[in-house]
């Protein structure tokens, strides 16, 4: 069965396949279901379990939105309203999505700081009544459109020092203290933002000084606190597979030319906003290289800037053969564009669940 989606179509199977067998099942689906031209990604269930749990331990009293904006892939959202997430929509399209999906309208923080007022009433419209604002025009939007709207305080996304959490957590409790000075209804949701990557030591740090700077500003037991992280939950649980369909040879030095480029996938690349893991894989392994040649890799459209990777080190490939991209989930499949006519919804996402024994 499949799921049709703006971003493609996704297999509603779950596939039940030990740890170490992503590899086998990669080569399963590449040697059944496609030929050289039909990438293809592989949604990692458990990977969303382990990062939940990760995030409970580390914040036991924030609840994460997660921005649908990084990557609204149907079984994700609905792994993660499964898991207990709320979710951060930017835009009426975001969340009409959810409540498609049976998400309640009270699970949703409208969190675009600057929102068009079409999408303001439709948001009052569906009973989303939470949202964020950093103009004192935008508040007066909201109270006119949507007056029975909450707002929230949001420290910022400062993900690269830890340290400024404290900074901008005392920032905060001045902020709550002004409005209580003036008399306004007392605030009781504080926004720490978002920018938080699982797949670094950082976020452990950043959670230390947040659950510090918290206990010693904001000692308010009735005080709510929620977070949008975003990249933190699919950015290492999909992983996309292309196929070799070009290939040349200069010298010491490989071209090779893949099915996915800087125009579909690969477009956060360009702003160097992910970390990338690459693996060769051949389709069949008793014919894999072990000679390490400097390589290329340049994404299928005529554009000589779609360069993917540029003087890496790989084993000699063959056409046919695949190129593995691992923590492919952050901004990757919503930024794909029709650039030369290549066309994301036609990408599948395969479902797994990696068991841990």
């Amino acid at each position: 069965m499949l799921l049709s989606t703006a971003l493609g179509k996704t297999k509603s199977h779950v596939h039940q396949i030990p740890k170490d067998g992503m590899t086998k099942f990669i080569r399963s689906i590449a040697e059944e279901k496609h030929e050289a031209g039909q990438p293809f990604y592989v949604l990692d269930l458990a990977t969303i379990e382990r990062l939940m749990d990760k995030w409970n331990h580390s914040f036991p009293n924030v609840k994460p939105h997660y921005a649908v904006k990084c990557n609204a892939e149907p079984a994700l959202l609905t792994k993660l309203a499964k898991l207990g997430a709320n979710f951060d929509c930017a835009s009426l399209q975001e969340i009409d999505t959810l409540l498609s999906l049976g998400i309640s309208p009270n699970r949703i923080i409208f969190a675009n700081p600057c929102k068009a007022i079409s999408h303001i009433k439709h948001a009052a419209a569906v009973e989303v009544n939470l949202a964020t604002f950093d103009s004192e025009l935008e508040v007066d939007k909201i109270k006119k459109w949507h007056p029975h709207c909450r707002v929230s305080f949001h420290v910022g996304s400062i993900a690269q020092d830890p340290t400024i959490y404290r900074e901008a957590i005392a920032n905060a409790r001045a902020a709550f203290d002004v409005a209580d000075y003036l008399g306004i209804p007392k605030m009781q949701i504080l926004n720490i933002g978002g920018g938080f990557r699982s797949s670094t030591p950082l976020f452990e740090e950043i959670a230390d000084v947040v659950n510090e700077a918290v206990k010693d500003y904001f000692p308010d037991p009735n005080l709510t606190m929620i977070a949008e992280p975003g990249r933190f939950f699919p950015e290492t649980a999909f992983t996309l597979v292309t196929h070799v369909i070009g290939k040349r040879v200069r010298g010491e030095k490989i071209e090779y030319w893949i099915d996915e480029g800087i125009y579909g996938s690969f477009r956060p690349t360009l702003y160097n906003s992910c970390f990338v893991g690459i693996k060769p894989l051949s389709r069949q392994k008793s014919k894999e290289s072990s000679q390490i040649y400097e390589s290329t890799i340049y994404g299928p459209s005529c554009d000589s800037l779609d360069a993917v990777a540029v003087d890496i080190k790989l084993v000699e490939l063959q056409m046919g053969d695949l190129i593995v991209f691992y923590n492919m989930g952050a901004y990757s499949k919503c930024a794909g564009t029709m650039f030369n006519g290549f066309d994301m919804l036609s990408v599948p996402t395969y479902l797994v669940h990696t068991n841990s024994s």
